[in-house]
């Protein structure tokens, strides 16, 4: 086995861990029985204090790189995210844990959408079609039918706030591309700093009185599913290329189907099933790269000694950190993989 072979699986087995705990997200949230706004207070002052923690313990505050412009995006990335977790666990409630997963995970058909529109980046004939497959099987998989629009309905708003929410997670990705030379984890720490009072004026305080065991699931999400499950994410995408890194992603709404089948008893139906496939395979099929062996113009792309094709940086490396190990490449804070 070669080090960059071992450097990958490595890879993969941190994004596939990090992407599984994504997948018990909703049941944490669910069990902590506090109301969205609540849920997402407690979430990002966890998640900044093992965020801040692990930074501070690592030296990353250290040349930091950021910039007013670059400290400015970030911030605008974690007004999107906060928002778009409030409105993500609001759909838990609306829905289920399986249909709004599946649904929020248009999030990539979003991005291309938004690039195109704000930042004229090309979009083919080819990704339109696949984006248009996606949204037919999101019909399929939401299971609204024409009587849901004329009577509307709990289910039907929760579609709805799914959607937005991964419409607001396009945003943030947008937003968060802009930013080069700063850690992700430095990104992600200001994204949930933001979050603090922010939702300060919404959170209901005496409603979390004597909750008990629930600050349980309440410090989990913050710890565990912003804390580590970043720092897992992280690590892994500085190891794998792209391909991997879309393929992987699907772990999350997976085990997430999983858990509610599991835990509540939770599952879509058969017609519902038959969306999944189309936004999977639209997905990969507008996020993966162009096929091996060609660059951005279809002519063959080098290949190194060693008969691999050579990576194209994503970032770069932030201020003092270019000779340390590859997590220290800037990456974006909400990259292909679509966490929650």
């Amino acid at each position: 086995m070669t080090s960059t072979t071992a450097v990958e699986n490595k890879g993969a087995v941190q994004l596939t861990a990090a992407m599984m705990l994504s997948g018990t997200l909703g049941v944490f949230v669910v069990e902590s029985g506090a109301s969205p706004f609540d849920v997402v207070f407690f979430r990002v002052l966890f998640g900044a204090l093992a965020l801040g923690g692990y930074a501070l313990a690592r030296g990353y505050f250290r040349g930091h790189g950021f910039t007013p412009r670059t400290l400015g995006l970030a911030a605008l990335g974690g007004v999107f995210i906060v928002f778009n977790w409030v409105l993500l666990f609001q759909a838990y409630r609306n829905t289920s844990i399986s249909v709004a997963t599946v649904v929020y995970h248009t999030q990539p058909f979003y991005v291309v959408l938004l690039g195109a529109l704000f930042f004229r980046e090309r979009l083919t004939a080819a990704k339109a079609g696949w984006i248009a497959l996606a949204f037919a099987g999101l019909v399929l998989v939401s299971g609204v039918s024409p009587a849901d629009f004329a009577h509307g309905g709990p289910y039907l708003t929760g579609v709805g706030q799914a959607l937005l929410a991964a419409l607001l997670y396009g945003l943030s990705t947008l937003v968060t591309k802009r930013i080069t030379g700063v850690r992700p984890h430095l990104i992600a720490l200001v994204q949930v700093l933001v979050g603090i009072p922010l939702l300060l004026p919404f959170a209901d305080f005496g409603a979390m009185r004597g909750t008990g065991a629930d600050w349980g699931w309440l410090i989990g999400l913050g710890v565990v599913h912003t804390g580590l499950m970043y720092v897992l994410m992280y690590a892994a995408y500085a190891k794998l290329p792209t391909a991997k890194i879309a393929v992987l992603a699907f772990t999350y709404p997976a085990v997430a189907m999983l858990m509610d089948w599991a835990v509540y008893g939770h599952h879509i139906g058969l017609v519902q099933a038959l969306g999944v496939p189309l936004i999977v395979t639209a997905s990969l099929k507008v996020t993966l790269p162009r096929a091996a062996g060609t660059d951005r113009t279809g002519r063959a792309a080098r290949i190194t000694r060693t008969g691999r094709t050579p990576r194209t940086p994503v970032a770069v490396p932030a201020p003092g950190t270019a000779a340390r190990e590859p997590e220290a490449s800037s990456r974006t804070a909400t990259p292909v993989a679509s966490e929650a």
